[in-house]
């Protein structure tokens, strides 16, 4: 081998390539952008939007069957001249508490266990976004996908009313209560559904976790609520109720929104227990919000 050669060769690796790397010199748009564009694409997440076609069934399978018995209660409505509707806007979410149930099941691990098992949380808290930031856009995200899930419906019904040339003041104002009902139950649900999802990264026990949490804690409610109806301890029925997400939130409804109560024999909390309905309620959602921001206290490190 020619003697240039070889000295080329052996010179070659000291040679600096540049590559084209330069710094960003754009516009830094800073917390508020980043923890709305978190909230945007955490609530878009919830139905799908922005992943696989495989994603956005379920989601929209379960938004279906939450439209479609308020389509049909407005159809029957409309057709038959009726003077009310079928079920009470208060009561529609109660009615479907499975559907809403199944469906903060599947979405709320899905918002949170995946950053948790790939472990992209420290990632987010290494941009211009604090603990607080990724809580807050989580569960708004969640709360918000869950009041679309249970408000569409709601608003089905008011405007079919509407059609049906029902009074216009009652409905406007059930409508309202309706609305106020489903909001309270969007938050409430939302921070025990991304609490028990948080517990652990893999999405299957997530899944089952929150199943748990919410058909166990009913049905155990319901069965001594129907214990204490056979005894007649009509006041022991609506203390019970405290202890379910869903009857504490028909609790919450029946004493000030004029809620018909579902409770067994509708003994449903008067105001003065309501009340208590109503701190044990915005007890649980603000301690859904502590517990989450403890946890991610632990995990952004």
């Amino acid at each position: 081998m020619p003697p240039e050669t070889t000295t080329a060769s052996a010179a070659a690796p000291d040679v600096i390539h540049n590559i084209g790397y330069r710094n960003y010199s754009g516009p830094r748009l800073g917390r508020g952008y980043a923890r709305r564009s978190l909230f945007s694409q955490s609530l878009r997440g919830a139905y799908g939007l922005g992943r696989s076609a495989k994603s956005k069934v379920l989601p929209m399978i379960l938004f279906g069957v939450m439209c479609v018995p308020a389509a049909i209660m407005v159809a029957v409505a409309v057709t038959t001249k009726m003077n009310e509707l079928p079920v009470e806007y208060t009561r529609y979410a109660i009615l479907l508490q499975a559907v809403i149930g199944l469906y903060l099941a599947a979405q709320a691990p899905q918002s949170v266990s995946r950053d948790l098992r790939f472990k992209s949380v420290p990632l987010y808290f290494s941009r211009p976004i604090e603990r607080i930031d990724y809580v807050l856009a989580k569960f708004g995200a969640m709360a918000s996908a869950l009041f679309i899930l249970t408000g569409v419906p709601l608003l089905i019904l008011y405007v079919g009313a509407l059609l049906a040339k029902l009074d216009f003041a009652e409905q406007t104002t059930g409508f309202a209560q309706g609305l106020v009902s489903v909001a309270l139950l969007s938050l409430l649900f939302a921070g025990l559904g991304l609490v028990t999802a948080a517990l652990t990264p893999r999405r299957g026990f997530g899944v089952a976790a929150v199943i748990a949490v919410l058909t166990i804690s009913y049905g155990a409610v319901s069965t001594i609520q129907s214990i204490a109806l056979t005894s007649e301890n009509t006041t022991a029925i609506s203390w019970l109720g405290l202890f379910s997400p869903i009857t504490l939130v028909d609790g919450v409804q029946t004493a000030f929104l004029s809620a018909s109560s579902a409770f067994p024999g509708g003994h449903g909390p008067g105001t003065g227990l309501g009340a208590v309905y109503v701190l044990v309620l915005l007890a649980l959602v603000a301690g859904s919000y502590g517990l989450l921001m403890r946890r991610y206290r632990k995990v952004g490190l």
